[in-house]
């Protein structure tokens, strides 16, 4: 499956899956930037990244850490 930036559930899940326990708070944005890179199927690009998307992706994230607690 593929997704871009704007798949926000999709990356939120993708990350819970990849780092199981991590809690999202503790991520630095620099580190959430290039672990969402790295995702399977994510086709964004670095440079389409900023600070809200990243934001939002990790406000996402957050939701499902905390239905996996």
């Amino acid at each position: 499956m593929k997704f871009g930036w704007n798949d926000l559930d999709e990356i939120a899940i993708a990350l819970a899956e990849e780092h199981p326990g991590q809690d999202p708070l503790k991520v630095r944005f620099t580190d959430l930037l290039d672990w969402t890179l790295a995702l399977d199927g994510f086709t964004g690009k670095r440079e389409e990244s900023n600070e809200s998307k990243l934001e939002a992706i990790q406000m996402a994230w957050l939701e499902e850490y905390k239905d996996a607690q």
